[in-house]
């Protein structure tokens, strides 16, 4: 530490970059007007008794939008929640703070978390900062144009089922869905506690493995949530990737020409494992993503249930779904998902037989690991570039991690082919998926493969004035 920047400074410095380019991202919901006053006292404790409060002292965080905050409004980037303050901190909102994180300010989001646009009728369409005709990803898009903008220094998002892996992929950087049970959910928004996780977003793998060390841990509030101690921290891999055991998901893989940019750099990600020492194993097909999201993920079963609990428990200013539908404050775009979540429910024979398919599946990649004693699976994020504005999100692989509660981080892969509209290219995300609560093991291969490729390249913000 040199002492050549304040807290102050920096909160000052991120905020006059959000003043500047957020009015054409529009990635940000809401500004904390206290981020300075909190800069100050921290700065002050600092510099007047040694007082340094935490990990995180005096850094800038972005929070997706459907995680309270006891001094901003938590939104779920729903009008009809544009009011809405609990008066609380979520659980890993206090663990932030306590460790001496700034909340900077709170981003857009796929209203309710819904899907992987990132548009919601508070702020509208976040724009991609490497290609402004695209979407962010999503549903926590808002935080990852954010980031990628330089808007922060680290970032939380939520995954139900791929919500913090997609907006990493699509603006180059780290992505950590944890395992379920690693981090609490207790005062964030649902949308299916049977998936939903929160998670670190940034731009470098030690910060999102900086970020988990903080907020993960036992909660009362959250009877899922378990304590995982120190043999379970992240540490530097001194011996690299030499000897690691990656299965590669060839199921995962696109075989259309719109795959083609994706599989060429997976190529290169994979010649880059091989060229390190990692042991390549090739796994035949065994799932189809699309049959997970549409026959074994309950994400649209356990909305309805679980979204009025939540009003109900927080003297929400609405109480159900159905009113949320009859009011109409919504974004046009999200009606289908809310009228199709609202004629199912977390009960009957279907949920029964997804839940069953749900632990089966955990059981078959458990096995798969031991047989092949391997270390991680790997794979792209998505098969096909992230979608263009106005299009939906097409062939996602996360869901994989959010049906089985392992973890999954997605890092930088590399970049389409640079045109007019995305000067160097669109970002090209992978994920690296590991056994439950062997985050240190998933963190330790992205780091050394971060390391020797170092893949990360800012936008070029002159594009977007």
């Amino acid at each position: 530490m040199d002492r050549r920047l304040t807290s102050v400074e920096l909160v000052e410095y991120y905020l006059g970059r959000i003043a500047k380019f957020d009015g054409v991202l529009r990635s940000i919901i809401s500004v904390n007007p206290r981020a300075i006053e909190y800069a100050r006292s921290l700065d002050g404790a600092f510099l007047e008794k040694g007082d340094w409060r935490g990990l995180l002292h005096g850094v800038p965080v972005l929070l997706k939008d459907n995680i309270e905050t006891e001094d901003l409004p938590t939104t779920a980037g729903s009008l009809i929640l544009q009011n809405f303050c609990s008066g609380s901190d979520a659980t890993i909102v206090r663990k932030l703070r306590e460790a001496g994180a700034i909340i900077l300010a709170k981003t857009n989001l796929h209203e309710f978390a819904l899907w992987g646009e990132t548009i919601s009728s508070v702020k509208g369409q976040t724009l991609n900062p490497y290609d402004l005709t695209r979407t962010p990803g999503g549903s926590s898009g808002g935080t990852g144009a954010a980031l990628a903008a330089n808007f922060g220094l680290a970032g939380i998002g939520t995954d139900t089922i791929n919500s913090i892996r997609s907006p990493a992929s699509a603006n180059n950087l780290v992505g950590l869905r944890p395992s379920l049970g690693r981090v609490s959910r207790a005062g964030i928004i649902p949308y299916s506690l049977t998936q939903d996780t929160a998670g670190p977003m940034a731009r470098s793998v030690e910060d999102a493995a900086l970020i988990l060390s903080v907020i993960q841990g036992y909660d009362p509030d959250d009877s899922t949530t378990t304590s995982h101690k120190a043999s379970e921290e992240y540490t530097e891999n001194k011996d690299g990737l030499f000897g690691i055991r990656l299965g590669v998901m060839r199921s995962f893989f696109g075989q259309n020409p719109e795959n083609a940019e994706i599989n060429e750099v997976l190529r290169s990600v994979l010649l880059q494992f091989s060229k390190a020492g990692a042991i390549l194993i090739e796994i035949p097909d065994m799932v189809d993503p699309t049959e997970l999201v549409h026959n074994v993920s309950v994400h649209q079963y356990d909305f309805r249930d679980h979204l009025n609990r939540y009003f109900a428990a927080h003297k929400a200013p609405i109480c159900s779904l159905q009113e949320i539908i009859d009011s109409g404050l919504y974004h046009p775009r999200i009606k289908e998902d809310l009228l199709a979540a609202n004629s199912v429910a977390a009960d009957g024979e279907e949920y029964q037989s997804r839940l069953q398919k749900q632990l089966e599946l955990k059981t078959t990649f458990k096995d798969l690991f031991i047989k092949h004693r391997l270390d991680a699976l790997v794979y792209p994020h998505q098969q096909q570039l992230v979608c263009k504005v106005g299009d939906s999100q097409q062939q996602r692989n996360g869901v994989l991690a959010s049906v089985t509660g392992f973890p999954a981080i997605c890092i930088p892969a590399g970049f389409s082919s640079p045109n007019e509209c995305a000067p160097i290219g669109v970002p090209i995300g992978f994920e690296i998926l590991g056994l439950p609560f062997k985050e240190h093991k998933i963190l330790e291969i992205a780091s050394s493969y971060e390391q020797s490729t170092h893949l990360r390249r800012p936008p070029q913000e002159k594009h977007w004035l």
